[in-house]
């Protein structure tokens, strides 16, 4: 039988290996690993059926004829989908729900940084200064999501064991355990204004980007604080510096930027209230074992001709 050729275009390609070994699919593929540093050759383009990748190589469509399946390494597809590179008609699968159990820490980890003042403290340990702080709790704190997905999902069941109170955004709302009130994109404002605590997990569409502007910010509390664990673009960068500056909203955690890495001279390094994280929201030390895991199972699918999971529709933009 003719193995099928696969492309690994990336710089850790063996836990993709070892998951599809485990699942007893190794024998049926030939494996391909190309570092990302480094462009596919087109002899390997040429056979490749199907490819796992963080971006498509420069005139793919053309040098791969026979691909029938892309498997992203990340949940969202930007990237992708913006790309002149992206063959048509060929299904792109996302790693939509790999990052369910680090993002939510870094989330949680986000809040309690801002609601217990530990960036705060960290500089007064610098300064040797002793200064006693009075915190609120954020038990009976409304956390408001807008995305309510696999990661919105987990934040919901965990903010919930801290008592506080979830409401959130789905675009077609249904119920959501440990969510309170669960509202269709219209239900927006709403969110905004209840809460003390608004999470940003919508992916970047037409439809969201610049979803968070001066407005929208007006219709927070000047005690609530903002979090983006979404994507850089939801936001109107100079609109979120206003309002934590003038005090519309108490500050905002950031995880993700329009530019990556965020530029020295960007004003959320210096606005006081802003926390700049580095993107770290869905890291984690094994991460590629989760991904692996949807890879193997895409590629038995694959292989025997079955839908594959977590395809992404272009017309909706994840």
């Amino acid at each position: 039988m003719n193995k099928r050729t696969v492309l690994l275009w990336s710089e850790a390609p063996q836990p993709y290996i070892d998951a599809a070994e485990r699942a007893g699919l190794a024998r049926d593929v030939e494996f391909v690993t190309v570092p990302p540093g480094q462009d596919p050759p087109d002899d390997v383009l040429a056979r490749a059926e199907g490819m796992l990748s963080w971006r498509p190589p420069k005139g793919l469509p053309r040098r791969a004829p026979k691909l029938r399946w892309i498997q992203s390494l990340t949940g969202g597809c930007e990237q992708w989908l913006a790309s002149p590179d992206l063959p048509a008609n060929v299904p792109l699968c996302c790693a939509r729900g790999t990052h369910r159990l680090q993002m939510p820490e870094h989330i949680l980890a986000g809040i309690f940084a801002v609601s217990k003042s530990i960036p705060g403290i960290v500089l007064d340990q610098a300064q040797r200064q002793w200064r006693r702080r009075v915190n609120p709790t954020i038990a009976g704190a409304t956390l408001g999501i807008l995305g309510l997905g696999a990661i919105g999902a987990e934040v919901a069941r965990k903010a919930s064991a801290l008592d506080m109170r979830v409401i959130g955004t789905l675009r077609q709302p249904r119920a959501v355990p440990h969510v309170e009130r669960v509202l269709g994109p219209d239900g927006t404002d709403t969110v905004l204004a209840e809460s003390d605590f608004v999470l940003l997990l919508l992916p970047s569409t037409t439809s969201t980007r610049g979803l968070i502007d001066r407005k929208a910010l007006s219709r927070m509390k000047p005690t609530a604080w903002l979090l983006n664990f979404g994507r850089g673009d939801l936001l109107v960068d100079d609109d979120l510096v206003d309002a934590v500056k003038q005090k519309t909203i108490a500050g905002a955690v950031l995880d993700v930027y329009r530019t990556e890495p965020l530029p020295a001279d960007h004003p959320f390094w210096t606005t006081d209230g802003i926390l700049v994280l580095p993107h770290v929201g869905g890291l984690h030390p094994t991460r590629d074992t989760f991904v692996a895991e949807l890879f193997a199972d895409n590629l038995r699918r694959f292989l025997a001709g079955k839908p594959l999971r977590e395809v992404v529709d272009p017309a909706r933009g994840y």
